[in-house]
């Protein structure tokens, strides 16, 4: 990945033909982005090609994790192909694709924007550019167990005392969320070191800002809970989907996750299962922004298209689908607070406000790099505990980012 990451093409961000064949190509398009785990996709894409018999859409679905869809797609836009024209990214790809030239500038114009929520909006903007559209918001929820929790937990102390008891009265795990080495390890890891009042990276991504006894704080969170054994050793090869299945299967009382996990709980689970916001240290947590943005590759011979398909994608109509037919949290503000839709997904206040206090991830075209020195730190202490202290964990890991951006 690494190298995949190093040997990435210069074209400058404010090259916007890109290398492809501008704005005015319309046509079939494919629409490439993460394996549809709920299956609701299509019906979407068929309203459309229903609609533009001459510019349909084909779905190409990448790999279900977020770092095997960036090598993907990275591997296709080094060769210059036309394979992709619109681009599902996950929100912390913006600054590196435009960097280097593989995804073109959007006309704000045409987009709502200011309709979507503020922080989504920010994800899809580089030096002062549009490039690509919001079209899912994420940030992470503590999910429980209703019938073994009587108060849900806001801080690690209440989450590491219930789990512990809880554990032990019902021999089920206790708390797990996604600690495999990969972006969803750097994610957990990043609303740990923010939920305990600090953070890894300053927005702009020009500064490492990780402080290492904030770092070894949050560190030592995860540390004791799998050492004590109410975080399972088996939940450290866990991403989403694994945590998700642990849940709603009931080996699990507590778990970190993305609002696409609600559906499947609730119909398993009925009203067993219910959300909160992240704990932190000493109270209620910080999540980190996620979500997919839409992107027009720039190599895509039919670009009118794929932006008018964006647009479509995108439009209040279809991010109500988005929500009520694959359980992804909207862009749009205004569906939060509709009346209907919370009475079917309740989660919705919770949710619009820990996306409202969520923290993106840095605006950087090494975060790639960055992101594989958190996940490999992390995986290494939570795999085999040694003596070295969270604090020296965190330290290293602080000087091995700044080398990173030193280089940048």
């Amino acid at each position: 990945m690494l190298a995949v990451t190093l040997a990435a093409g210069c074209a400058a961000a404010g090259d916007e033909g890109g290398g492809g064949s501008g704005t005015g190509g319309t046509g079939p398009i494919t629409f490439a982005t993460g394996r549809d785990t709920t299956a609701y996709l299509q019906p979407l894409l068929d309203r459309w090609n229903q609609a533009h018999p001459a510019e349909k859409v084909t779905l190409l679905e990448l790999p279900e994790a977020a770092d095997e869809q960036r090598a993907q797609m990275v591997a296709n836009l080094q060769a210059r192909s036309s394979r992709y024209d619109v681009l599902g990214l996950d929100v912390i790809l913006t600054a590196e694709f435009a960097e280097n030239g593989w995804i073109i500038p959007l006309e704000r114009g045409l987009f709502p924007l200011d309709r979507f929520l503020p922080p989504v909006v920010e994800t899809a903007l580089y030096k002062g550019k549009l490039w690509a559209v919001p079209y899912t918001s994420n940030a992470g929820l503590l999910y429980y167990r209703t019938d073994l929790v009587d108060k849900p937990p806001r801080t690690w102390a209440e989450l590491r005392d219930q789990a512990r008891e809880i554990t032990k009265k019902h021999d089920i795990g206790g708390y797990a969320g996604q600690f495999l080495a990969y972006e969803g390890l750097t994610v957990n890891f990043s609303e740990a070191v923010q939920s305990a009042g600090g953070e890894i990276v300053s927005r702009d991504g020009g500064e490492v800002t990780l402080d290492p006894a904030t770092g070894g704080t949050a560190l030592d969170f995860l540390i004791q809970g799998v050492r004590e054994g109410w975080i399972p050793k088996e939940s450290l090869n866990y991403k989403e989907e694994e945590s998700r299945l642990a849940f709603q299967e009931g080996r699990l009382a507590f778990a970190r996750n993305w609002p696409h996990a609600y559906g499947p709980a609730k119909a398993e689970l009925g009203d067993k299962v219910a959300v909160t916001r992240l704990p932190g240290l000493n109270g209620p947590g910080s999540s980190t922004l996620g979500g997919a943005n839409l992107a027009v590759s720039a190599f895509s011979k039919h670009q009118q298209t794929a932006q008018e398909f964006i647009r479509y994608f995108t439009s209040l109509e279809n991010e109500r689908r988005v929500l009520t037919e694959g359980s992804f949290p909207p862009v749009w503000t205004e569906l939060y607070d509709d009346p209907e839709l919370i009475e079917r997904f309740p989660y919705l206040p919770v949710l619009k406000e820990s996306i409202l206090t969520a923290k993106a991830r840095p605006v950087s075209a090494n975060y790639n790099q960055l992101s594989l020195v958190i996940a490999s730190s992390v995986a290494k202490v939570l795999g085999d505990p040694t003596p070295e202290s969270a604090d020296d964990v965190a330290a290293s890991m602080k000087s091995e980012l700044e080398e990173i951006i030193r280089t940048q």
